[in-house]
């Protein structure tokens, strides 16, 4: 069973990658004095021909989903 918490709190993003498309996402964000590293580049869903929209990330045990605006990154929810 899967547990959903909604958190929408600013992250501190400490690496990057970037995908075929040249898109960046998160590769390490630590939230909470805890350091998450991500294993893949993500899920990533747009709205219309924007790139802001939310990334869902999972470093193997948890999910996280991201979000970028204005060149900051939020947490939405872990799950």
């Amino acid at each position: 069973m899967n547990t959903t918490t909604s958190i929408n709190s600013p992250i501190t993003v400490t690496a990057i990658g970037f995908d075929r498309s040249m898109h960046a996402y998160p590769r390490r964000m630590e939230w909470q004095g805890q350091t998450y590293r991500f294993v893949d580049s993500g899920l990533r869903v747009r709205r219309g021909q924007l790139h802001e929209g939310a990334i869902t990330m999972t470093d193997g045990v948890r999910s996280f989903c991201l979000t970028k605006k204005a060149g900051s990154w939020a947490l939405i929810g872990v799950y």
